[in-house]
């Protein structure tokens, strides 16, 4: 067991560019199992040795030397659990995309009854979250839209409240 562990005991060497890359995936990454895979990877091009990261990240020191390994031979940052089959095709996205900038929600339960009604796909409030988030929208802060200044009319609508 002790020869195979040494054999996996590989140095890393990066260069600047790639700490700082890792260091900004690790940054905007939000799979915790992905943010675990880059510390090790710097700690251990920092010299660190696989026992004291594994204790630092609370991991076990197999799981740290697949980790390495990973990297070293494939450059994996990423489980490849292959994720699940999505609910909607693109036709039914862009459906409900276009749906959602045409009205306005104040919940996103609403849309999810919308979903449901229309598609008969039901979604879980955590999970159309996330399908929110995936589809760039920020469904609890609506932004406002900029408006061009008229001056003739805020002169008619000044008018109008005045008199």
């Amino acid at each position: 067991m002790m020869r195979i562990m040494i054999s996996l005991m590989k140095s890393i060497n990066l260069t600047t560019k790639e700490k700082i890359d890792l260091e900004a995936l690790h940054d905007t990454s939000r799979d915790g199992r992905v943010r675990d895979r880059i510390k090790a990877v710097l700690l251990r091009s920092e010299g660190w040795s696989t026992t004291i990261i594994a204790q630092a990240l609370r991991l076990h020191e197999t799981t740290i030397y697949k980790h390495i390994d990973d990297y070293v031979s494939k450059n994996k940052l990423a489980p490849e659990n292959g994720g699940s089959q999505p609910y909607f095709s693109q036709a039914k996205t862009d459906d409900v995309v276009a749906h959602i900038l045409q009205n306005i929600y104040r919940y996103a339960y609403e849309i999810i009854e919308y979903i449901w009604k229309i598609h008969k796909i039901r979604f879980s409030i955590s999970g159309f979250n996330k399908w929110t988030h995936q589809h760039n929208f920020s469904y609890k802060y609506p932004t406002g839209v900029p408006h061009k200044f008229d001056e003739e009319k805020q002169a008619v609508f000044i008018s109008i409240m005045i008199n």
